[in-house]
């Protein structure tokens, strides 16, 4: 049985928008998520060849932790105003744009001759992906229906997950045979053919409803008036920021665990990326079937995605901080294998939390925000923050000191919970105060 997808019963559209098939709809999440692929194989593979590059230009281990942050950075510092552009220009020739500028910039890096060159083609990469996950995600829930949000956004955001399975594990393979230089450029061209798949398939026309609702002049003047409401909740400040710190810790360890496993299981780099690379796969696994958790759960109470959140937070920390101080061997990859399935379990519940509490008319906006608190809190210090520590206590040291942002995460999402049960008791006050006055 296949279910009736009307894209005005979700974020930006209007309610007269037609129905689109579910055949079109899952077309769109497909190109979507390899597009999401794409965007993470570019930014991860440099994690894939941190031995080779450390090697050949003598950099520390800070510099390395910079260039892997520097494209969260500059996501966290273009999301917004990018997205909210997005809104108005139209989100399937905003993805095509910034698919095409993150492959270009990849390219660019494969012809670094310095590290100022390799920052530089960097901070591009980030650019370009600057958009790409909040409008991304705001076209897929734009096609489906309301009750998959947590499902259809854990899995949109664990395709980062597996993206960097890609990049790390093709990128060390790729990098030990042919340099480090034909990784990047692989991943720069499999991006720009992925960018024309989806401008021929995904068009503004298919979906002029949502675009439609994104470009008029009446739609704009909404718009203007709902951003305040970005922020009008606690709850949903603090689903930003549960959700920016938690991602430090699954950020630092797809960042760092080629190293890890090149330097303490003296793995060469094409084992190590593809040992990482199962790690990566694990994390990803991890919001889907959260996300899943959180959509079920929340039939019964909506407060549990919060409840989810929480228990993700606290689980991983004790089995990351357990797994570093192990020595190595079976019960350490064990444990970190359980501390990585739940270190980025928040994502699928955060999205649902932000998507419910804000309005539909900026949706894309919405997402940025929740980007530029993922990026500025965790995916751009996580690997930094690591390599710095790293410099001074080791990498064992560093990741087993890291897992301890979970614990501010948790008290984010504590208190978001709380207020959320309070705003929930209050509704139900008024619905039943409605109902008395109209029984009178």
């Amino acid at each position: 049985m296949g279910f009736p997808i009307t894209v005005g019963a979700v974020p930006g559209t209007t309610s007269s928008a037609p129905a689109v098939s579910r055949r079109y709809a899952w077309l769109v999440f497909a190109l979507s998520f390899g597009l999401l692929l794409s965007d993470y194989m570019s930014r991860q593979v440099l994690n894939a060849v941190f031995p080779l590059l450390k090697s050949q230009w003598v950099l520390s281990d800070a510099k390395l932790g910079t260039l892997s942050g520097v494209v969260a950075l500059m996501v966290g510092l273009l999301t917004f105003p990018m997205s909210l552009l997005a809104d108005r220009w139209g989100r399937v020739r905003s993805l095509v744009l910034a698919a095409t500028i993150w492959s270009l910039a990849t390219i660019g890096c494969a012809l670094a001759a310095s590290y100022g060159q390799m920052l530089l083609g960097r901070v591009f990469v980030g650019v370009g992906e600057a958009a790409y996950g909040s409008v991304g995600i705001a076209v897929v829930l734009s096609v489906f229906p309301v009750t998959l949000r947590a499902t259809l956004s854990g899995a949109f955001i664990a395709g980062g997950a597996f993206g960097s399975v890609l990049g790390v594990a093709l990128g060390g393979a790729i990098a030990q045979q042919a340099g480090w230089r034909w990784a990047f450029g692989a991943m720069g061209l499999f991006g720009l053919v992925l960018a024309v798949v989806y401008a021929l398939v995904v068009t503004e026309q298919r979906l002029k409803p949502v675009e439609d609702a994104a470009a008029d002049p009446e739609s704009r003047t909404r718009i203007r008036r709902h951003l305040p409401k970005l922020f009008s909740s606690v709850s949903v400040v603090c689903a930003y920021v549960g959700s920016g710190l938690q991602f430090a810790v699954c950020a630092a360890l797809i960042a760092w665990l080629p190293s890890y496993f090149n330097r303490y299981y003296h793995m060469a780099s094409a084992k190590a990326g593809a040992t990482a690379g199962i790690f990566a796969l694990v994390i990803g696994i991890g919001m889907i079937g959260a996300g899943m958790l959180s959509d079920r759960l929340d039939r019964i109470a909506p407060v549990r995605k919060w409840t989810v959140a929480i228990g993700c937070c606290l689980a991983s920390m004790v089995l990351l901080i357990g797994a570093f101080r192990l020595p190595n061997g079976a019960p350490q990859l064990l444990l970190l294998a359980l501390g990585s399935l739940l270190s980025a379990g928040t994502a699928g519940p955060a999205a649902a939390m932000v998507a419910n509490l804000t309005p539909t008319a900026i949706s894309a906006t919405a997402f940025a925000t929740l980007t530029l608190a993922n990026s500025l809190l965790g995916l751009a210090p996580g690997p930094a923050v690591t390599g710095m520590l790293a410099d001074h206590l080791g990498l064992k040291s560093a990741l087993a000191v890291l897992p301890l942002v979970s614990l501010p995460a948790t008290v984010a999402f504590l208190v978001g919970r709380r207020y959320f049960n309070l705003r929930l008791v209050a509704a139900l006050q008024r619905d039943s105060a409605t109902t008395r006055l109209d029984y009178l």
